[in-house]
């Protein structure tokens, strides 16, 4: 949990209580429980098709996709955030009707919220866009609350406004589309350009000489491309980005009451690494992506967030069409070059404007880091940071000065912080209060 913000496979971290994996069914008979999968992601690429190709099967296919969510006996919203994705799916949705109504949330910090945009945007293109700003006095006070929605500690601050956002959209209607997937499937994430490096290096530098290079570079002082070299040495598994997501292995253990006897981090995506070792490094990433984060993550808090809300959430770009065609598009096409959703954003640009397409991934930013900074929100994870809960896991000594070197300057400790903080509320939602 500390490394990878969820965990990681099925097992949670309730005992004895266990998660059905993605694409698997279960029969309960005669005392006796039988787990089958029933579907498997399976990439097929096809290398000899032009990038136009690409992007008018997107379109093609994507137009059905949207078409088929729509399908409801209620109105039918949609989310939007400033970015390519939702975008999309508002403009395609818009094509319909103009009566869409779209729902966005922001913050009164302005560099943190996203509403310009997305007001900007739905005035273009003429679709009504209903918004709501969460304060930082409703964003703390709705943590434990989330937290117990959620089941399993998740501290991914943009789960926070999500609730906020799904909440304001259950007043107008009781289903929504949003853009979930679309980074997954098509290419989305800076780390797959990453992978793309390091696929490169491996394919021209032999291993023995990675091997080598990467023990020396590691005890020299630090240099431009150090990083670089020590994880070039890596396999691909072993520099998964994810896997220490928040802490490196190395660095959890202070923070703990216990030592930990479990495997390390990135051995537990190894086994979705190894289902496809025969493809390109930036591919692995997207698969294994698809297997943990998106299904552990992004769509467990979209999921939960919604339901809390009772509202129904569409996500048109995993269509299983959409999925099957995203897993024929060559690695060239999705990330590449320093760009990420080649195909999706040239399918894109032919309906959106310019700067919507090729704007910056933001990711639901979050005023947070400023927030710690302040004494009433300081004082309120301190007053966590003390408590019995902190004192049964962690070295209290030691979170204490991961808040107080945020506070003060010296570091960016906001999500360590936030890892903790989220843990130490959810143990209370559970097995504290009454």
């Amino acid at each position: 949990y500390l490394s990878y913000e969820y965990s990681p496979d099925e097992r949670t971290i309730f005992k004895n209580v266990f998660k059905l994996p993605g694409a698997h069914c279960f029969t309960y008979k005669n005392g006796e429980l039988k787990v089958e999968r029933y579907y498997k992601i399976e990439y097929k690429i096809e290398d000899d098709k032009s990038l136009e190709y690409w992007e008018d099967a997107i379109t093609k296919e994507f137009t059905e996709s949207v078409s088929m969510h729509q399908i409801a006996d209620v109105e039918v919203g949609c989310f939007l955030s400033s970015g390519v994705d939702s975008s999309y799916v508002v403009k395609e949705i818009s094509k319909g009707t103009k009566k869409v109504k779209t729902f966005s949330v922001g913050y009164e910090e302005e560099k943190y919220s996203e509403l310009p945009y997305a007001q900007d945007f739905s005035n273009v293109i003429g679709v009504p866009n209903i918004a709501n700003k969460v304060s930082a006095d409703e964003f703390f006070d709705a943590v434990p609350e989330i937290q117990y929605y959620m089941d399993e500690p998740l501290p991914n601050p943009s789960e926070i406004p999500l609730y906020f956002l799904a909440k304001n959209a259950r007043r107008y209607v009781k289903v929504v589309l949003s853009g979930e997937g679309a980074d997954e499937l098509f290419g989305g994430y800076p780390m797959y350009l990453a992978g793309g490096h390091f696929d490169h290096y491996s394919h021209k530098v032999p291993r023995p000489v990675r091997k080598v290079l990467g023990t020396v570079a590691k005890h020299c002082p630090n240099f431009k491309g150090k990083n670089f070299l020590v994880r070039g040495a890596m396999e691909p598994y072993q520099r998964f980005m994810r896997a220490n997501y928040v802490f490196q292995s190395a660095e959890r253990q202070k923070f703990l009451k216990r030592p930990i006897a479990s495997k390390v981090p990135e051995e537990y995506s190894k086994r979705y690494f190894n289902e496809v070792s025969n493809l390109d490094e930036p591919t692995q990433l997207q698969y294994v992506d698809m297997h943990t984060w998106m299904i552990y993550d992004i769509l467990l808090k979209a999921d939960r967030m919604s339901m809390a809300n009772s509202l129904e959430l569409r996500v048109p770009f995993l269509d299983k069409k959409m999925l099957e065609l995203s897993t024929r598009i060559p690695s060239r096409y999705r990330a590449a070059n320093e760009t990420t959703k080649i195909a999706l954003r040239g399918a894109a640009i032919k309906q959106l404007p310019e700067r919507t397409a090729n704007k910056k991934k933001l990711g639901f930013p979050v005023p947070l880091n400023d927030w710690l900074r302040e004494d009433k929100y300081y004082n309120k994870v301190k007053a966590a940071f003390q408590s019995d809960i902190a004192e049964k896991f962690f070295v209290t000594s030691e979170l204490m000065k991961l808040l107080d070197d945020h506070k003060s300057g010296k570091a960016l400790n906001m999500q360590k912080i936030w890892s903790f903080y989220t843990f130490i509320l959810w143990y209370e939602q559970f097995f504290v209060l009454n």
